[in-house]
């Protein structure tokens, strides 16, 4: 029987709420929750257990570009007012913040919102996300846009464009909210806007990923605090028409350029490279060269894809490495090797064109207990606080099997125009 005799996969769920397009996904705790943001500003946390909103509030006055998470209850979100935020919502927390969606709720109500803790003003005028990692820590990538729990209160870098020069990065450290260090745009070069960022510190080194408007990507370092930042990798597989010496060298090496500006990039969890998708048809793999043969970078990428499908954004590679995904304005999420760069799956539900992915984590370690054993943890605690009933104790076995299920799966989450979030279980 040919493939094309199977029916098409299905979602597993459809989360509804936002009344406007989904820009931006992230799961965090674990895996219990998934956030989304929204064209709109609104910013909604989801139990995955349940499938039910736990949060909701309006985050931003216009649309958020990006979302994070700073350990177990610091949630961080980037809109296009300006602002990149901090808010504080454990799970505590959740017992009093507001839960009405966006799509329920009405212009003159009020809403409960999580403290915040920080903000910064920053340049949101390029529509690029932004990049984080830890202080001089190497136990993080600026993909997962996570800082575990054991690590809540270590420093992190935040790397956005400059708020003056577009095609500049600052780079803020979190708590000070001071600025850290500035890239400068490249006056020798056209790159136009800075589109997508990605960032990694390992002791004092600090390393920075850049996508432009132009179709360039670049890869600066800093070795010392003290030190200005160094471009160390240049490349242009997406590329807009003009003259560039550049581009010419690229042509005459082999490297095939096209036409477009980088819409979004991830860093792989191995730190060995990273993928850029831009509007036109191409899908690039880099080298994110670390360790001692740091200046010995080639300049051409790893591998290019011509994938024949144009408008792909919200590039996520998934913890494990093995695989990413990209949405497209085709309404299509595809989901690519990270190791061959060829297409997996192509996954059909949305009527209208995909802004956002996001994987679950696939590293989160669960115990793996029997019934028995649920329902002797069950029976203890009834002994215990001697005030739990059967039935509660049943219900309560149940949602803990439910949140199990919820952290092992390996979750895939699309943000679509049409303002509902796709959840997908594959691979």
């Amino acid at each position: 029987m040919s493939s094309d005799s199977f029916p098409p996969v299905q979602p597993a769920y459809i989360l509804r709420g936002h009344s406007a397009p989904v820009h931006a996904l992230h799961f965090t705790q674990d895996n219990h929750r998934l956030l989304t943001g929204d064209a709109d500003g609104w910013l909604v946390s989801w139990n995955l257990a349940f499938k039910r909103p736990v949060a909701s509030w309006k985050a931003h006055g216009k649309a958020i570009l990006g979302l994070g998470a700073w350990g177990q209850g610091r949630v961080i979100s980037y809109g296009r007012d300006d602002k990149l935020v901090v808010w504080q919502l454990r799970v505590m927390d959740e017992d009093v913040v507001d839960t009405t969606l966006p799509a329920d709720a009405t212009a003159d109500a009020s809403t409960k919102m999580p403290w915040i803790l920080h903000m910064l003003t920053v340049n949101t005028l390029n529509f690029c996300s932004f990049a984080m990692c830890f202080d001089g820590m190497p136990q993080m990538n600026s993909n997962s846009l996570v800082v575990t729990e054991e690590y809540t209160h270590m420093p992190i870098l935040i790397a956005v464009p400059n708020t003056i020069d577009s095609g500049g990065i600052d780079i803020y450290q979190l708590p000070s909210e001071s600025r850290a260090a500035l890239i400068h745009a490249d006056r020798h070069m056209t790159t136009g806007m800075v589109m997508a960022l990605n960032i990694l510190a390992i002791t004092t080194r600090v390393q920075v990923a850049a996508g432009y408007e132009s179709g360039h990507t670049m890869v600066f370092v800093q070795t010392d605090p003290a030190a200005s930042f160094q471009r160390l990798y240049c490349a242009q597989p997406h590329s807009q028409p003009g003259s560039s010496l550049l581009i010419l060298l690229l042509h005459y090496i082999g490297v095939r350029t096209h036409m477009c500006t980088v819409l979004s990039m991830a860093l792989s969890s191995s730190r060995e490279f990273y993928v850029t998708s831009s509007a036109d048809a191409i899908i690039a793999k880099h080298p994110f060269p670390i360790g001692k043969g740091i200046w010995n970078t080639e300049l051409k990428p790893i591998k290019i894809s011509h994938t024949k499908h144009s408008g792909q954004q919200g590039l996520r590679i998934r913890s494990d490495g093995k695989i990413f995904s990209t949405a497209g304005w085709d309404a299509r999420i595809r989901v690519y090797s990270a190791k061959t760069m060829n297409e997996l799956a192509v996954l059909r539900w949305h009527k209208t064109g995909c802004y956002a992915t996001a994987f679950a984590q696939t590293d989160v370690v669960v115990p793996a207990r029997t019934k028995q054993e649920l329902d002797s943890a069950l029976d203890q605690n009834e002994v215990e606080e001697r005030a739990i009933t059967k039935k509660s104790s049943a219900v309560t076995g149940i949602q803990q099997r439910r949140d199990e299920v919820a952290q092992t799966t390996h979750w895939l989450a699309a943000g679509s125009k049409d303002g509902k979030v796709s959840l997908w279980d594959i691979y």
